[in-house]
């Protein structure tokens, strides 16, 4: 019954007209353009100083940056610079990857600015530093899709987040594609971006590219976004990106990829909808032109492609053999371009990509990926973040999260590279546990994971080069001979985690070969 007794109606206090809501509608009633409208409501600072003292960063903290911009990233060196010289100091990094021109972070690990890093991986002098040893404290290895789900629940808190952006306007929203493509100054999807900029406790955006409002279609929308900072370069275009991705003319990879498509082909997978992911590398490129053509015999189409795109899955895209992209991450102008002018082209989060705590994570939907290895032993564990001299030189990225989200999980690799085996009994340092490998691709032979009795069923009388894991090891020892053991200090430099942030592995400092035993 609806009680009409005025009395009972809730009561309301004076209306404060002298609140600062009112007072701006006020003034928006004197503003008559949009521009100017826009100006009075920016977020946008012009120096990273004032975004630093806006947003109370204070020794102790958590900073982020993302690394879509890779060797040609400015905004890293240039934030770390000016926070080194505020003198704020005992900072956890926890960038999405670093790269070889964030060798600069050395200096201030060594200033006691940053005691911490957590990341997917490390590469040039910055790497080589780690391994001997530059931190306390170990580096924290996550994957993608774990440092996403270590965001969300918390065991990850950025403070504050640092975001470039090729574009943005004076709100916040930033995409990495709407401006003129000619000077290079774009890097396509934003994806490992997203998930810093919706739970950071503040987020800035740093950009050389201020546009008018409303910039979209956005990868970084204003409502997660607190300042806007107008620089004068975000980065080196000829390092951010690269031209068109090319394809390999090495007949190892060649081999390689046209037994891995072959090898798709009689998985069980291979029909009408299924989906895939494959790499930037030579073979996994490679494996996309064989699979085309067996995709058009067999009037084949793809629902969906997901991961880090090139120009390649691009071109299937245009042709209609691929339905829809996903892309955390444009490796090439081509795919940037694609991400702006194609509408089936989106961009995702980390996140949405590949965290395990969430029941529609894309990677989960795979039917096939293809992955690349440094090393694959005979329990199938396979290494891509330290190279054969025990020191770090890659990165987790998504190889564990799509090795056990896809239905058929393919490691690409040639059973030696030079004087190294690529197939050995035990691998430096597990990235990805054998349990979700299930098939070893190398140019002399096909392994089958023993745990896939379904697969090695399907491929009994099938034309592919079956052998063991252990033959491919023992094949690849009679060619290179057994490497020299590398001989470690009893410093842990480096903690890989699993998906969920259980460890998995240890990295231990290369001993100095100058050092006494």
């Amino acid at each position: 019954m609806i009680n009409n007794d005025i009395k009972n109606l809730p009561k309301f206090g004076k209306l404060d007209v002298e609140h600062p809501l009112f007072t701006n509608e006020r003034v928006y009633k004197d503003i008559k353009s949009c521009k100017e409208r826009e100006e009075f409501e920016s977020k946008v600072l012009f120096s990273i100083e004032d975004a630093i003292e806006k947003s109370q960063l204070k020794s102790g903290m958590t900073i982020s940056f993302h690394h879509h911009f890779r060797d040609g990233d400015f905004v890293l060196n240039k934030v770390m610079e000016v926070i080194a010289k505020k003198g704020i100091k005992d900072l956890t990094l926890a960038a999405s990857s670093l790269l070889s021109v964030h060798s600069p972070l050395i200096e201030h690990v060594k200033n006691g600015v940053i005691t911490r890093i957590e990341t997917s991986g490390l590469r040039g002098e910055l790497a080589e530093a780690v391994s001997k040893g530059l931190l306390d404290i170990p580096v924290v290895f996550r994957s993608h899709g774990g440092r996403a789900y270590a965001i969300k629940n918390g065991d990850i808190k950025i403070d504050v987040a640092f975001l470039g952006a090729p574009s943005c306007d004076s709100f916040g929203n930033a995409n990495g594609y709407s401006r003129d493509h000619d000077n290079g100054i774009i890097c396509g999807s934003l994806g490992y971006a997203k998930t810093d900029a919706q739970y950071a406790s503040c987020v800035i955006v740093l950009t050389d590219n201020l546009v008018p409002f409303p910039n979209v279609p956005a990868g970084i929308f204003q409502s997660d976004v607190d300042y806007v900072v107008k620089v004068d370069a975000i980065g080196d275009p000829n390092g951010i990106m690269s031209g068109a991705t090319r394809f390999t003319k090495n007949p190892k990879e060649l081999l390689i990829a046209e037994t891995t498509a072959e090898v798709i082909e009689q998985s069980g997978v291979f029909k009408d909808g299924f989906s895939f992911q494959m790499g930037s590398g030579g073979a996994s490129l490679a494996t996309a032109r064989f699979l085309r053509e067996k995709m058009l015999k067999k009037n084949i189409k793809a629902d969906f492609v997901l991961g880090g795109i090139t120009g390649v899955i691009v071109k299937l895209h245009e042709e209609g053999l691929i339905k829809k992209i996903l892309d955390v991450q444009s490796f090439d102008l081509e795919a940037a371009k694609s991400l702006k002018n194609n509408r089936f082209h989106q961009q995702m989060s980390a996140y949405y990509y590949a965290s395990p705590n969430n029941p529609g994570t894309a990677v989960n939907q795979l039917d096939v990926v293809i992955l690349s290895a440094l090393e694959v032993d005979v329990d199938y564990n396979v290494n891509v973040l330290t190279g054969s001299d025990g020191s770090i030189r890659g990165a987790i990225g998504g190889h564990q999260d799509t090795a056990a989200g896809a239905s058929v999980s393919i490691i690409v690799c040639p059973l030696t590279r030079g004087r190294i085996a690529s197939v050995v009994d035990k691998v430096n340092t597990i990235v990805t546990p054998g349990k979700t490998v299930d098939i070893v691709v190398t140019d002399q032979g096909v392994a089958i994971n023993p745990l896939r009795t379904d697969l090695i069923e399907r491929f009994k009388n099938s034309n592919i080069n079956l052998t063991t894991i252990e033959n491919l090891r023992d094949k690849a020892m009679s060619l290179v001979g057994r490497g020299k053991s590398i001989e470690y200090t009893d410093k842990v430099v480096g903690i890989v985690t699993y998906r969920d942030g259980s460890v998995i592995d240890l990295i231990y400092q290369v001993k100095d070969q100058d050092e006494d035993d």
